[in-house]
């Protein structure tokens, strides 16, 4: 298997449960994560996941996760810090990914402020062409939201809403998190197992 180096950032949208999903079926693959965790993004992560206001995040997902989590390797950046490495092009990163993504930071990725370390890590992203992959959860979207969608299409990023399909029968909500994570996967070129592709089980049958 050929590992790879993937930024994560985590932003306060709700839906903090498809980015541990994510991260969990790429350390257990043995890739290499550079996570920025936004302050609301982690208020999300303690309010709908159970991480505590003390853990770090590699040890709220051995916690959640077990040791496997380990094969991977994490490193965890602060928002502010426009000195880590990925705010640079020079540094070998094959893609990112926003998950989730809220309407603040999509506006800020659209615009190109590079404020904060999520934003310039995507605009590096999209200027050396790499794949930026943007994971929106908000609903009802307005005008000033979709023309930023389109606006980060038209500059290369591709769009997963959160919006899990049913066709694999999930049964709890990991399963609809996966659905998620494994889409993202798919645009990234990394195999998985984490659902069961659409099948036409009537041209099966012939």
């Amino acid at each position: 298997m050929n590992s790879k180096h993937l930024i994560i950032a985590i932003t306060g949208a709700s839906g903090g449960l498809y980015a541990l999903r994510l991260l969990r079926a790429l350390l257990i693959g043995g890739h290499h994560v550079s996570v920025v965790l936004s302050k609301f993004g982690r208020y999300v992560l303690q309010d709908e996941t159970g991480l505590t206001a003390s853990e770090s995040l590699s040890e709220f997902l051995v916690r959640l996760y077990g040791e496997e989590i380990t094969r991977g390797k994490l490193d965890e950046y602060k928002l502010g810090d426009l000195t880590a490495p990925i705010a640079s092009g020079s540094v070998r990163v094959d893609g990112m990914v926003v998950i989730p993504c809220s309407m603040k930071t999509l506006s800020g990725i659209a615009h190109g402020t590079s404020s904060t370390l999520i934003e310039r890590a995507a605009d590096v992203t999209l200027k050396e062409g790499r794949p930026l992959i943007l994971v929106p959860r908000e609903t009802p979207f307005n005008l000033i939201h979709l023309r930023n969608l389109l606006a980060v299409a038209e500059a290369g990023a591709r769009i997963i809403p959160a919006m899990p399909a049913f066709y694999q029968k999930p049964r709890t909500f990991d399963d609809l998190g996966d659905f998620i994570a494994g889409r993202v996967l798919n645009l990234l070129g990394i195999e998985h197992h984490l659902f069961t592709p659409w099948k036409d089980e009537e041209t099966l049958e012939r």
